[in-house]
């Protein structure tokens, strides 16, 4: 019996003796690498003509404003609501761009033009011209918005010439509502939502210099000087709240380094955080931790560690190559894109409809050196 039982249990005893098989390869997380990529681009495909499970942000004055996603947004009906439809067709655009010879290549310049058609686009204009559209996505719509009109402009394809033009009406239309509202928005939002006005005027600052919009560049840069100018100390040991994607004190230094000369944003940003030189405060430099993924407020945390990562990645660029809080930031950069690359595929939708497009936000930026 002894004998029996010793030949049984031999193959386990070799087995364990054997080294444990290397797990596969993954991407690192410093660029957008064609593997980042082709993964990004699966799920974005996935969503873009998911009509349902859907969250119209639509005001209904009668019966008759009972419609469809796809009838009142037949452009950016996808991906759960009408913002993540929008940057999940920026992330298209990018991914694409950067790797022409995707497998998804074809699929993804398919799903571009079935939506971004200049009727298509149409429709979406007489949407937001409604009355009751006035304050529809405002700010972070809005923003992913410009930050697809941006990239379609400053891209050098046939294709996205066409899909640029479509766009165009729908592009300047919010740009005019950028310049329309902002001068009466006497105070900031400081959110670390939707409504955080940094965030919203980063990405139109950036489309307003790619497309030479002098009037909205020159908007924007007086009202981050009024609203941030003076800031200093920033409470940033009081985050993250638990629902953030977006990092209320590292968007507003995000933003103001594109606004400040280099020196002046320096001077400005060890006054806004003193103690970034020694990665303080620690629940600002260190990763947020995500409890349930399945819900879709508390996974808006795995996008705050992405977003944080991409303006801190932004924030160095800004930094002399001395500047003793370079070391901390790249640190803390680096855990907080770890930290979110884990988790953009988790096999829940309230995640995996819209991390791609913070991850390839932040792989598009350099890494710290």
């Amino acid at each position: 019996m002894s004998r029996i039982l010793l030949l049984l249990l031999l193959p386990l005893v070799v087995l364990s003796a054997m080294p444990a098989a290397e797990p596969p390869a993954t991407p690192k997380g410093e660029t957008l690498t064609p593997e980042w990529a082709s993964a990004f681009a699966k799920l974005a495909l996935k969503g873009a003509k998911k009509e349902f499970p859907n969250k119209p942000g639509h005001v209904l004055l009668d019966d008759k404003d009972t419609k469809t996603p796809k009838a009142l947004h037949p452009a950016f009906y996808g991906c759960y609501d009408w913002h993540s439809a929008v940057h999940g067709h920026w992330m298209l655009v990018r991914v694409l761009r950067a790797h022409p010879t995707l497998p998804q290549a074809k699929d993804i310049r398919a799903v571009l033009a079935e939506h971004l058609t200049a009727a298509n686009i149409k429709t979406e204009v007489e949407y937001f011209n409604r009355p009751e559209a006035k304050s529809f996505e405002r700010p972070y719509g809005w923003a992913w918005l410009l930050k697809l009109a941006e990239e379609l402009h400053t891209w050098d394809d046939p294709d996205a010439k066409t899909w640029a033009e479509n766009l165009r009406p729908l592009a300047e239309l919010i740009a005019n509502r950028y310049i329309e509202y902002f001068p009466k928005q006497t105070y900031p939002i400081r959110a670390g939502v939707h409504s955080n006005t940094a965030f919203g005027l980063t990405f139109a600052h950036d489309y307003a210099k790619a497309t030479g919009n002098k009037k909205l560049q020159e908007l924007i840069e007086e009202r981050a000087k009024a609203y941030y100018g003076k800031d200093a100390d920033a409470p940033a040991r009081w985050e993250p709240d638990g629902a953030d994607f977006l990092s209320p004190s590292l968007c507003e230094a995000d933003l103001m380094r594109r606004v400040l000369p280099p020196a002046e944003f320096a001077a400005w940003f060890h006054r806004y955080l003193p103690g970034a030189v020694k990665g303080e405060p620690a629940n600002l430099f260190g990763p947020a931790t995500v409890t349930d993924r399945t819900d879709p407020q508390l996974v808006h945390l795995d996008g705050l560690n992405l977003s944080r990562a991409w303006c801190l990645r932004g924030i160095i660029t800004a930094l002399p190559k001395d500047d003793p809080a370079r070391k901390a930031l790249a640190a803390s950069a680096a855990k907080h894109a770890e930290a979110g690359l884990k988790h953009v595929s988790s096999g829940d939708y309230a995640g995996e409809h819209w991390l791609a497009s913070f991850a390839v936000w932040m792989l598009s930026l350099p890494a710290p050196e």
